[in-house]
């Protein structure tokens, strides 16, 4: 028989928060989040997505033991945006039994529908920096440090509920060339001296741009990513733990950030050391040898994760990603990093698929989120 039971106690949070990491345990695909990351997802001083959200947790059990793990979130702020009554299913874990999917999403629904919410969709995270869509394909292939890994019954069983695919996006694994190519160096010289563009990554220590430049470099963010599916605009600490957790991973050398001529925040491209080993390798706990590792990815790096690439919507279209991916190939070139993935891609946004048609690529992934009206 399966129970569905609130998270209230700290014990119940640390069974939520290391479920997946039992679940996965055989999995080496599944890259854990941080574990003190999943034990702040209801602590208003830690999670600083709190103050627009309401949130609740369910753990699933049978016979004492955990089989599934789900969280409920309202996202307010985007609700109100988009005019929609939307309950966000996330942290979405369950071993494989239909019973225990539907029980589940039912609690989720269940409190959606206390709050006088109409429709039930995930999985979506509190935020754009949070995990969401469920893998569909690639489940050969190793997770990223910001998406998640799921086994192939998930979708199987959430469809079998009567949830219809939303917003999907693709993944790509790209071939590293011998050199930049002569048109993207073309066209990037052209673009800075036309469009008066100066590149500003590396002129000084990271934190340093952070300080100066990084709330504005966030709100150009949400204004290229406004039209993107269930946005949800970063402010005020939020913008804060995203731009501390920048100045942690960010490696300069695979960092570009444009300004124009009045110091205005133009274009931004972060590619980030992969951090998946030591995630593993420390089933997501800091340990001072989690640590350690971590410092050695960052400092020298194998690998690469595309975190964001974003151009005020006035500059689209004019060739500035260019000129932030000539500066960055280079890099990558010279390092000789031997692989670079690209984080999710939603397949409507055709200004970023359309970016990269310079590179050399395939499409190694696939993640979609499910809607459902609620009863």
């Amino acid at each position: 028989m399966i129970t569905i039971r609130e998270v209230k106690t700290k014990s119940d949070l640390r069974k939520f928060a290391r479920f997946p990491v039992k679940l996965y345990k055989k999995c080496p695909l599944y890259v854990p989040s941080f574990y003190s990351d999943e034990m702040s997802v209801m602590d208003p001083s830690k999670n600083f997505s709190l103050p627009s959200c309401e949130v609740r947790c369910f753990l699933a059990e049978r016979d004492g033991k955990v089989v599934g793990r789900v969280a409920g979130i309202i996202q307010k702020k985007r609700n109100a945006l988009a005019g929609t009554k939307n309950i966000r299913f996330s942290r979405f874990d369950f071993v494989d039994d239909a019973e225990v999917a539907q029980k589940l999403l039912d609690a989720v629904a269940a409190f959606g529908k206390e709050r006088g919410m109409d429709t039930i969709h995930g999985p979506w995270g509190f935020n754009d920096q949070d995990r969401e869509g469920m893998l569909t394909e690639g489940f050969d292939k190793r997770a990223t440090y910001a998406t998640n890994y799921n086994f192939p019954y998930y979708a199987k069983h959430v469809q079998a509920l009567g949830f219809e695919p939303e917003s999907e996006w693709v993944e790509y694994n790209f071939t590293i060339p011998e050199a930049v190519d002569a048109r993207i160096k073309t066209i990037a010289n052209y673009v800075e001296k036309k469009l008066e563009l100066t590149e500003i990554a590396g002129s000084a220590p990271m934190k340093e741009l952070i300080a100066k430049y990084g709330h504005a470099a966030l709100a150009m963010v949400n204004e290229a990513y406004s039209c993107l599916d269930e946005y949800v605009p970063l402010e005020g600490k939020e913008m804060d733990n995203v731009l501390d957790q920048f100045a942690t991973i960010i490696n300069p050398r695979y960092f570009s950030f444009l300004v124009d001529k009045t110091g205005t925040p133009v274009g931004m491209g972060v590619i980030i050391p992969s951090i998946a080993e030591p995630l593993i390798k420390g089933r997501g706990r800091m340990t001072p040898l989690t640590i350690l590792r971590l410092l050695r990815a960052i400092k020298k790096p194998r690998e690469l994760e595309m975190a964001l690439v974003a151009v005020r919507p006035d500059y689209q279209k004019k060739g500035v990603n260019s000129l932030m991916m000539a500066r960055i190939s280079s890099h990558i070139i010279e390092d000789k990093i031997r692989s670079v993935e690209s984080n999710p891609e939603l397949v409507t946004n055709l200004a970023v698929q359309t970016q990269w048609t310079s590179f050399e690529r395939e499409i190694i992934k696939r993640r979609k989120t499910f809607v459902k009206k609620i009863d």
